[in-house]
């Protein structure tokens, strides 16, 4: 079994590491591939670069997972809603065709989506030669719907307009739910080890509303995931009590935000724990990167915890800060 497996299974006492956006913009051989790839869309669906991309962190760091190079938006991509990625402004979709998205079938959608499929299958002996797991993802229900309605990143935006039309929502959402298994299966066929949900919008909802956009679509996911004897890690970013959230959905694993109190979750959470470390210590001082992994790491001794950040790797950051870090987890003892 891998060290990453171990640690999700709370049967290694090693110090366990991968990072969100590990491969991406602070890569020069990235930047390299990206330059002479200016669709974004066309790049992810490029089975041998995504499969080049993919590996490019192992071959630099030691680093114990890669994750496959994709994007959560290729779900509503491949129910035939536009994206586009607009430089220095992020995603744009185009409008819904809900008659459209209802008569989409398993075959078309997974069709549409099969160079990603291709690429995991392409990456999967690279990453076992290297006795390394390999992250496949999805969005959370939650996140996808909340893209698919506002047709852009709904940071700073009020919501509320969007969820008013119910019947709608809920339609919706079981669309969206039935493809993320769909994506989910053909992922895991495929020769991905570990499924991780992004759920990157939670902090734009009440409380009140997350049993029904988070807990229960969420956890539908997670049972889906587990069925297959397959690890679920969950990130739900901006979620403001991470131990209801676990009691509720049940992940394998919980990965947290930088927000979140790392000594606080030891103590409240009784799963393996991911990430936390905020990305901005990347692009800082090696003496601020270090009080601060030796923080995560002080506050997790002796429990399930696997290191990672609370957000992904900045376009900004020197490869060496990341080498440095990936040093200082392993040299932890």
């Amino acid at each position: 079994m891998t060290a990453l497996l171990d640690c999700i299974n709370k049967k290694s006492n090693t110090n366990c590491i991968w990072l969100m956006r590990q491969a991406g913009r602070y890569l020069p051989e990235f930047r390299n591939i990206r330059s002479k790839n200016t669709d974004f869309i066309k790049l992810c669906l490029d089975e041998d670069l995504s499969s080049e991309i993919t590996v490019q962190p192992l071959k630099r760091f030691d680093i114990d997972a890669a994750i496959i190079f994709s994007d959560i938006l290729l779900v509503p991509y491949a129910l035939g809603q536009s994206v586009k990625f607009k430089k220095d402004f992020g995603p744009l979709l185009g409008d819904i065709d809900f008659p459209k998205i209802s008569k989409i079938g398993e075959s078309e959608f997974s069709e549409k989506l099969k160079p990603v499929y291709n690429a995991i299958k392409k990456t999967k002996d690279k990453v076992e030669l290297k006795d390394k797991d390999l992250i496949g993802f999805v969005g959370a229900p939650w996140t996808i719907l909340i893209y698919m309605l506002n047709k852009k990143s709904p940071k700073n935006e009020d919501i509320g307009s969007n969820l008013k039309d119910i019947k709608f929502i809920d339609d919706l959402l079981k669309i969206i739910i039935k493809f993320l298994k769909i994506h989910i299966e053909n992922q895991i066929s495929n020769g991905a080890t570990i499924i991780q949900i992004f759920d990157s919008w939670v902090g734009l909802l009440d409380e009140k509303d997350y049993d029904k956009f988070v807990y229960r679509p969420t956890r539908n996911l997670v049972n889906f995931v587990k069925s297959k004897n397959i690890p679920v890690i969950c990130f739900p970013k901006g979620i403001n009590n991470y131990k209801n959230y676990v009691s509720a959905v049940k992940p394998d694993v919980i990965s947290i935000d930088y927000d979140a109190d790392p000594k606080e979750i030891s103590e409240t959470i009784d799963v393996t724990v991911q990430g936390g470390l905020n990305p901005n210590f990347l692009i800082g001082s090696k003496k601020d990167l270090q009080t601060n992994v030796i923080k995560y790491l002080d506050a997790f001794k002796n429990k399930p915890y696997i290191f990672n950040l609370g957000h992904g790797v900045l376009p900004n950051t020197d490869p060496s800060m990341v080498d440095y870090l990936v040093k200082l987890v392993k040299d932890y003892s």
